[in-house]
């Protein structure tokens, strides 16, 4: 019986236990691969597919360069992070001569690469409380021939711990012949300083990063390796061509403007108090033995009945990921709190109150304006807005706070034009994002009225009906406030009712123009207020829908 292609693979090939690591998009609730929650913002298509992209695209050497505070030349772009380890090993590790370090349990790929280059693995385990041996770690590697590869994890992948002592620098400078690759797929979610800023201090630090997790892109995969010039020259020597697919530039780039980066930072914020609740609650679950605390997105639990466990989680169609094999334990990745709250329950515990924040995004893209919105009807704690014009930015802020809504909102416009377009995009943005917050509408108050503000009189009614009307009467003694244009205020309004879905009817009079816009601001706040208050699950409507 003919064995090919068996006969004539690698025996390290034929012998190895491939990688796994569940992969695509099915109909299950999937805690189990430290993913993103949430979509990125939309990319836009580019007919450029018919030609090679570059090797190493320039744009998105400049954007990463940035992002993570580098110079491009330290930059090395793969198909995640995961194609660094693959590089390092074919670039630097001789097969059945050369060695790599690693401390179990961690993240199985460099094992598994080591084992296709037939490299040696030297291991030292972490402790049984998941923490570094850090002299045991110097020891091995000082007297380990041809230890090529120092792998450490930070925060580990699964255990969640960082590196909280001078481990990473006595290796750089007591092992000058090794390269010290510290992974840092989870350094956004991390109390600890990047290793990046100590490149320039050694140079033979290695960092891998990744957008797979913080940055929503898992399924593009795109990583970076970031090291000392003379490494990355070595490594692109031994990367595959064009690694960056097109489709993958224009993506990232996308997904990396500068208005996206303000909701980017919210959502890891809100990761990271995801994080630290599902800790708190899940310590109070039947099935957990123990719970590690975690600087990434997901947390280690060891569990006391695991079969029972898992036929609660398939009741909900959970995944998580199983290493039981290797730690006796599981980890389960933090979701949205919404699929938190789904997790919970099936870990049995109880819950208070499952309602959970009314959040809203919406990402506006045109050739004049590059807007991110995220607003938080139920949490007003982050209000961040940036449109380039300062008036509008602080009647934007106004009417978040006074609104009682969380507001991040960035825009990147064509100020040097005129200020047109930025105030309206904004406008329509913060409608959307306001629509998409308020869902089904279930219990909110519907409609909402006002108010005075010294001289000026400002008439507000609001009806959150779906179906947009808008009527404005006043006149403003002078044509701007700054760089606002007077005539722009009745416009913002009408934009908002025309993307929010709702009838906004102003009345202003008064003397001033500063103190007559910002009371319409305030105004219109004031009455959203009550209008986006949620009671019960009632909708405010005799046909059931609104």
């Amino acid at each position: 019986m003919d064995n090919w292609p068996e006969r004539i693979v690698r025996k390290a090939i034929l012998g190895l236990v491939p990688y796994s690591s569940r992969g695509g998009v099915t109909s299950a609730l999937h805690l189990d691969a430290n993913e993103s929650p949430y979509t990125p913002p939309p990319s836009l298509s580019l007919n450029k597919y018919n030609r090679y992209p570059e090797q190493q695209p320039l744009p998105l050497l400049e954007r990463l360069s940035t992002l993570y505070s580098t110079d491009k030349k330290n930059i090395m772009l793969g198909r995640g992070a995961d194609e660094g380890i693959e590089v390092l090993l074919r670039t630097f590790c001789e097969s059945n001569k050369d060695n790599i370090l690693i401390c179990s349990p961690t993240f199985g790929y460099y094992a598994t690469c080591a084992q296709i280059q037939e490299a040696g693995i030297i291991d030292v385990p972490l402790t049984p409380n998941f923490e570094w041996q850090d002299e045991k770690i110097v020891s091995e590697s000082k007297k380990s021939k041809n230890l090529k590869l120092i792998f450490l994890c930070s925060p580990n992948n699964p255990s969640g711990g960082i590196i909280k002592t001078d481990l990473v620098e006595k290796l750089c400078q007591e092992c000058p012949d090794s390269l010290i690759v510290v992974d840092e797929a989870y350094q956004e979610f991390s109390s600890r300083k990047s290793y990046i800023s100590e490149i320039k201090q050694y140079r033979n630090l290695v960092v891998l990063r990744t957008l797979s997790k913080a940055y929503s892109l898992a399924g593009v995969r795109f990583g970076v390796t970031i090291a000392n010039p003379n490494v990355i020259e070595m490594m692109r020597k031994a990367l595959p061509p064009y690694p960056i697919a097109r489709p993958v530039e224009v993506t990232v780039l996308e997904t990396l403007t500068p208005s996206a980066i303000s909701t980017h930072k919210l959502r890891i914020k809100t990761t990271i108090l995801e994080r630290d609740r599902m800790l708190k609650k899940l310590s109070a679950s039947p099935f957990i033995e123990n719970i590690w605390p975690s600087e990434g997105n997901f947390l280690l639990i060891k569990v006391t009945n695991y079969d029972k466990l898992l036929v609660e989680l398939n009741k909900f169609n959970i995944k998580i990921r199983d290493y039981r094999s290797s730690t006796g334990h599981l980890r389960i990745s933090i979701g949205s709190p919404e699929e938190n709250n789904i997790a919970l329950e099936a870990f049995g515990v109880t819950i208070e109150d499952i309602s959970t924040d009314r959040i809203g995004e919406y990402h506006r893209k045109t050739k004049e304006t590059d807007i991110s919105v995220l607003v938080n009807l139920d949490n007003a704690t982050e209000i961040n807005i940036n449109t380039g014009i300062g008036f509008y930015d602080h009647m934007l802020e106004s009417l978040a706070k006074h609104g009682n809504f969380g507001l991040t909102l960035t825009c990147i416009g064509d100020l040097q034009i005129d200020a047109h377009h930025t105030i309206e995009d904004c406008a329509l943005a913060l409608g959307s994002a306001l629509k998409k917050a308020l869902g089904n509408k279930a219990g909110i108050g519907r409609f909402g009225f006002v108010m005075p503000m010294d001289e000026t009189l400002a008439n507000v009614a609001i009806d959150l009906s779906g179906r947009s009307a808008f009527k404005f009467k006043g006149k403003f003694p002078s044509d701007h406030v700054g760089e606002f244009p007077s005539e722009m205020c009745p416009h913002v309004f009408e934009s908002l009712s025309q993307t929010l879905g709702a009838s906004i009817h102003i009345t202003v009079n008064g003397e001033n123009t500063h103190h007559m816009i910002e009371a319409c601001f305030k105004g219109v706040a004031r009455a959203l207020r009550p209008a986006f208050r949620r009671s019960g699950n009632d909708i405010a409507s005799t046909k059931g829908v609104i």
